[in-house]
């Protein structure tokens, strides 16, 4: 249903994590037996969780834990790993500066240039431990780092930038080909971002193994605000789900789709798989384990744009360990711990045995979900400062 927004101008509505629920299920299933698997071509993953491919977040230690726990974490070949030989002690520069210089000096620290024999040095580390390892880059970097990548043994291959088509056009440089890099790696590419049906259907036509959904909804991204772009998560992914199902049904070849960035708690990650998504890829949640480099700070991948920054640092603080995060026991009532637990206990309470039969939960919009009778614990909440 469109609205008109002025004369001859209409306008879709679009929802985000706080303006729907889910229903609960006629039949309901014990948490401890339903399926919570991702699998993104061959590499499966026991929980369907992704930890963002962001400098604060996620490095090879990060990786290591993540991937022991049964999640993947996303190294990123454009930043701080691999330009520097001991990178949690730049991490930490730029987690001890101050808010006025952090912007600049996050731009100044990603001006040396990626050293190649890093990349292939880190995805060694993580698979040395024998858990799946991840790399992301931008476009203009794919063609390069993915041989690289491909040779040191890289499981997974991403390919990210604020907004991702087939189509690009450009005359000062060649465009990155999408069709023929799929083609050319031998392992599995998940490509983003992205928010519309068409675009997912052409990326997915390209021969992509998985989609990244959502454009600026992250906490340290500032796309929105810089560049005015976005649409809602829940929207975007139940679109982008739809691409998914008529390609399938088309073709025969199920992409994954998993929506990036915009979920702080147990619930919202709920809501993105109920929506449509096959997993989630998260920073902020991560960002607060004890394990992440960042020491309590993350900052989105746009950040060290040297014209225009699309990221900042924002502060998180540590709340736990990185098994605490994801299974608990939680030591916070505000859903940010124990999402795992989260996701078993509403599939279970909708009925749900697996992830796709979690995709067909009955969704009611409900601005009013977080509030209602909450009235004390918005009271508490102000009083305690949070």
């Amino acid at each position: 249903m469109a609205f008109f927004i002025g004369r001859d101008r209409e306008a879709r509505r679009a929802y985000g994590f706080d303006e729907i629920a889910l229903v609960p299920g006629d039949v309901t299933v014990n948490p401890d037996e339903v399926d919570t698997t991702l699998e993104i071509g061959n590499v499966k993953l026991e929980i369907p969780f992704l930890a963002s491919a962001m400098d604060g977040v996620v490095d090879t230690e990060f990786a290591i834990a993540m991937g022991k726990l049964g999640g993947l974490g996303v190294l990123n070949l454009d930043g701080i790993n691999t330009r520097y030989e001991k990178p949690r002690e730049v991490v930490s520069q730029i987690a001890g500066a101050t808010p006025d210089v952090a912007t600049r000096l996050v731009q100044d620290l990603y001006r040396p240039p990626v050293k190649e024999e890093l990349i292939a040095q880190r995805i060694e580390q993580i698979k040395k431990a024998k858990v799946p390892c991840a790399v992301s880059t931008i476009p203009q970097n794919a063609d390069k780092y993915g041989r690289i990548a491909m040779e040191a043994g890289a499981d997974l291959f991403v390919v990210q930038s604020t907004v991702t088509t087939v189509r690009h056009k450009a005359t000062k440089y060649k465009p990155f080909d999408i069709a023929k890099f799929c083609k050319t790696m031998k392992v599995p590419v998940v490509v983003g971002n992205c928010v519309t049906f068409s675009v997912a259907t052409e990326l997915m036509e390209a021969g992509v193994a998985g989609l990244l959904i959502g454009v600026g909804p992250g906490a340290a991204c500032t796309s929105r605000g810089v560049l005015g772009i976005g649409v809602p998560q829940v929207t975007a992914t139940v679109d982008c789900a739809s691409a998914r199902d008529t390609y399938w049904k088309r073709s025969g070849r199920y992409v994954p789709i998993i929506t990036d960035g915009g979920m702080s708690t147990g619930g919202d990650i709920c809501k993105a798989i109920a929506a449509g998504s096959d997993g989630v890829m998260v920073g902020s949640a991560f960002a607060r384990a004890k394990e992440a480099p960042g020491q309590g700070f993350h900052w989105g991948m746009a950040t060290p744009h040297a014209n225009l920054p699309r990221g900042t640092r924002i502060q998180v603080g540590i709340t736990g360990t990185l098994e605490e995060i994801l299974y608990g026991p939680s030591r916070l009532d505000d859903g940010s711990q124990n999402l795992v637990g989260a996701l078993r206990t509403c599939m279970g309470t909708i009925g749900a045995l697996n992830i796709r039969e979690m995709q067909t939960t009955e969704i009611v919009i409900a601005p009013a979900i977080k509030t209602e009778g909450k009235i004390f614990q918005k009271a508490q909440r102000i009083g305690m400062g949070k």
